[in-house]
């Protein structure tokens, strides 16, 4: 699936209009979160906002628009309330309000899109403001909203996508861009590591994906999934930042142990994950130990990877099993906003089954 964002920079460049559908507020039970984004063209959809019946309605509004062709305000932009109840088929009884905003190539609109796409890459969260009530241009935001009439604490104490009013009294979608994160650093171009690229190319993460050899890289790869094809790859991973994810996989056991040397010294890593057997675990500690490394460094290595009850061997499960397994790992990251420290050797134990 091809992200909104990237599929909006590719619209725009090739002079299709588009027309953004954002999540803007929930009520109750709904199918997606505030913040949620699905691009409609003429001849198709990006991402989703949900399904089912939902996303009819949100199409036939969407294509209205793209139909009407119009610079009427109302055909720019427009804030649906769509109830989740009999009327759409689906009982998950809440509401949604929808913003709709038609999205014409232009250099100026262009350069924002490109500017949080580049934001997107390195890590930091924007802010898009996108009037309601007037035709003015979107802006991106970092922390302030002051400048458009709103309290400065406004952004400061918001956590999701919302509906405001500024001083005027005129509504905005605040919307919250999060950014690519956590970064995760592959090594191993090979039929797994290409798999499970595939898969984190549809998650808010950035990939860091090293290999010496530049022709198994696949081309077309989106902007958050960095390649670097190097006859060093042990030097990749001084490159990434603190707190990182390693993967490694590589088609040499001598290169895995030389990585893993190099991983396990940095003491500022989130997670370290080795593919291979039991078997290979038990080398790997034999041999790292002779080399110096404590027990305690040994137990940052994680080897098998992937969630237990996943066992198919097909690069494809392989995929699934170590993606869930990273994602189950960032969601302890990220609900324990500030923790004292990584809970490695605990994370590790329960997701590789040792405890």
């Amino acid at each position: 699936m091809s992200t909104w964002l990237s599929a909006l920079r590719r619209m725009q460049q090739e002079s299709v209009s588009a027309v953004l559908v954002t999540v803007a507020q929930i009520q109750g039970s709904t199918p997606r979160e505030p913040g949620a984004r699905m691009l409609y063209t003429a001849e198709g959809q990006f991402d989703t906002i949900g399904g089912g019946h939902l996303e009819w309605r949100a199409a036939q509004i969407a294509r209205a628009m793209l139909a009407a062709d119009s610079d009427a305000l109302a055909d720019q932009r427009r804030l649906e309330r769509i109830a989740l109840g009999p009327s759409l088929g689906q009982c998950c009884g809440g509401v949604v309000f929808l913003c709709f905003e038609r999205i014409d190539a232009g250099a100026t609109s262009l350069r924002t899109w490109q500017a949080l796409e580049q934001a997107w890459c390195s890590g930091t969260d924007r802010w898009r403001a996108l009037p309601l009530d007037h035709d003015a241009p979107q802006q991106l935001l970092e922390n302030d909203a002051s400048g458009l009439g709103m309290p400065p604490e406004i952004i400061r104490h918001a956590r999701q996508t919302q509906l405001v009013r500024d001083d005027q009294g005129r509504r905005w979608l605040l919307d919250l861009c999060r950014a690519h994160q956590p970064q995760v650093v592959l090594f191993g171009a090979g039929h797994v590591g290409a798999a499970i690229v595939k898969v984190l190319s549809t998650l808010p993460c950035r990939v860091l994906w090293v290999d010496e050899r530049e022709d198994m890289f696949p081309p077309g790869l989106p902007p958050q999934i960095r390649i670097e094809a190097t006859d060093v790859p042990n030097a990749a991973v001084d490159m990434a930042e603190p707190g990182a994810y390693y993967l490694v996989m590589t088609h040499s056991h001598a290169l895995d142990q030389q990585l893993s040397e190099r991983i396990l010294k940095r003491e500022d890593a989130a997670w370290f994950g080795l593919i291979g057997s039991i078997t290979k675990r038990k080398q790997f500690e034999h041999r790292l130990s002779e080399r110096g490394f404590s027990a305690a460094q040994l137990e940052r290595m994680t080897c098998p990877i992937g969630i237990p009850g996943i066992y198919g061997k097909e690069p494809a499960s392989i995929a699934i099993a170590v993606v869930a397994q990273l994602m189950q790992l960032w969601e302890l990251r990220f609900t324990q906003p500030k923790p004292k420290a990584w809970p490695l050797s605990l994370a590790t134990h329960a997701l590789d089954g040792r405890g």
